[in-house]
């Protein structure tokens, strides 16, 4: 949507994400990231840690399970996300102002770590559960994480002696 504020942070998460669900059965996972810029000092020769950014976020529907179920307090993560502003007012009565990131992507950052991508099953192929209703449970689609649904796991084009004119599919 034009005019929206978009912004990518890389931080860790300071614990692990909430799931919760609203009145309507609509999944929501809420964390926080940590970002903390790093700086070198010349006069000191050495890194120094400048002031930590906690940034609350947001995920919904089939994706915070998805969040909730592969991310955990400590992770390094990568986070690209929509700037939202939501004013209230606290128990003492006094308006107050929060600025929190509603999540479009999310992933671990790969620096300093590995990760196993295993593939969730999905009713849709929109990339979101946008129609409602309950979503399905997480389960993996086959071993290898970018096949095809419903394809084996055997490689046709890597079994020895199997060159043909034929392709495989």
């Amino acid at each position: 949507m034009a005019g929206e504020t978009v912004i990518t942070v890389v931080g860790n998460l300071t614990a692990d994400p909430e799931l919760r669900y609203t009145q309507n059965g609509l999944p929501v996972a809420n964390f926080t990231i940590a970002s903390t810029p790093r700086t070198f000092d010349r006069q000191a020769n050495e890194w120094k840690d400048g002031e930590a950014l906690f940034l609350r976020a947001s995920v919904w529907r089939e994706f915070a399970e998805h969040v909730a179920g592969s991310l955990t307090k400590g992770m390094r993560v990568v986070a690209q996300g929509r700037l939202r502003q939501r004013s209230y007012q606290d128990r003492d009565g006094n308006n107050r102002v929060s600025i929190e990131l509603e999540v479009d992507e999310i992933g671990p950052s790969l620096r300093y770590a590995t990760a196993q991508v295993t593939r969730a099953a999905s009713g849709n192929s929109g990339g979101g559960n946008f129609g409602g209703g309950q979503s399905r449970p997480q389960q993996q689609v086959s071993e290898e994480p970018w096949s095809t649904p419903g394809s084996s796991s055997a490689d046709a084009w890597s079994a020895p002696g199997s060159f043909g004119d034929d392709t495989p599919f």
